[in-house]
């Protein structure tokens, strides 16, 4: 009796164990699951995955009017033929042109860019096109395996596909003369010039972000742009062809403890002012070059990041104030915002 007992009990532990198996939520797949899947998912979204050149004229020391061309990569986001990409992908061009892995080439018009998340759609006119699925990036995991697609260099012959992990999430990009990115997706997956404005997937063949940026001193750093802070702003370009957003009419950039240090400021925390445009809303409050943003409408600022944030809450022409320290004072303006140009 007593063995039946235990056989009974220990067919009850292997039945609650498998169950407890069947029941456990499916972990992200690892980079050795991707080396099986991902040859199948690139044959499935390449269809979907484009080439762009562009044109425009530029003129030389000799007042000479010079042709450039310009490459870059997006991807098929809605049948009718819309395509996302990055803005400085296209910005200045003055013809587009976008060739898919059939090889077809179409004229791609505009429909238009936002440079603050340096992202623009693009339209060609074609039939019977493949979309990509986008996925929602917040469910990221650091070490999930991703996969770029692009067209690097210039190289002949179709995309290039690369495959990675995910390094780190909710970088910023700060770098002088160009627009202020956050919240990217740092990735290992190799990303070079001309891979910028195409897909980063995940195994599912789903955009998890937009590849945009490299750090040309580092090895085995690249960024994206994750696909849902890109979704609304992909959305407001289809339907209205451009984003408004407030501004102060000025850059900054996040104070660290190293900028903190180099710049002999007294906080580890805030917004220090790098440039002041002539004639905006903050050059006409007083705010100036140097100067440290600590806090806007009494919420403390601790990084650019916030700061942005805080701006974004409003709208165009609100009057917000400013907290700001200068020369050990702590000042407070009321700048009127502007629209972000």
């Amino acid at each position: 009796m007593r063995k039946l007992v235990q056989s009974v009990a220990m067919t009850q532990v292997i039945a609650t164990a498998l169950l407890l198996m069947r029941a456990a939520p499916v972990e992200p797949r690892s980079h050795l699951d991707g080396a099986r899947v991902v040859p199948a998912m690139v044959r499935r979204v390449l269809p979907a995955v484009v080439s762009i050149t562009t044109r425009e004229i530029e003129i030389d020391q000799f007042n000479q009017a010079v042709p450039t061309r310009g490459l870059g990569s997006g991807f098929i986001v809605d049948r009718r033929g819309y395509i996302l990409t990055n803005s400085h992908v296209v910005e200045g061009a003055g013809e587009i042109k976008v060739t898919l892995t059939d090889e077809r080439s179409f004229r791609a018009a505009l429909v238009g860019s936002d440079r603050f998340t340096d992202l623009a759609v693009l339209k060609i006119d074609a039939s019977r096109l493949p979309a990509l699925t986008l996925a929602d990036s917040g469910r990221l995991t650091v070490g999930e395996t991703v996969v770029a697609i692009g067209s690097p260099l210039w190289i002949e012959g179709g995309p290039t596909v690369t495959t990675g992990v995910v390094s780190a999430l909710g970088r910023s990009m700060e770098e002088p003369g160009l627009p202020t990115l956050h919240n990217m997706i740092q990735t290992d997956a190799a990303i070079n010039p001309g891979n910028s404005g195409g897909p980063l997937l995940n195994l599912a063949g789903e955009v998890v972000g937009v590849n945009t940026a490299i750090i040309a001193s580092a090895h085995g750093i690249g960024f994206a742009i994750s696909i849902n802070d890109a979704r609304p702003v992909m959305r407001t370009l289809i339907a209205k062809g451009r984003v408004v957003r407030p501004s102060l009419g000025l850059a900054a950039v996040s104070v660290t403890p190293q900028v903190a240090y180099a710049n002999a400021l007294p906080m580890a925390r805030g917004a220090l002012v790098t440039r002041v445009e002539k004639g905006g809303s903050g050059a006409t409050a007083g705010i100036q070059e140097g100067d440290v943003i600590t806090a806007v409408d009494d919420r403390p600022v601790k990084d650019l990041h916030q700061f942005h944030e805080s701006l974004a809450r409003h709208k165009i022409d609100d009057i917000i104030g400013v907290t700001i320290w200068r020369a050990g004072e702590s000042l407070t303006v009321k700048p009127v915002l502007e629209e972000y140009r």
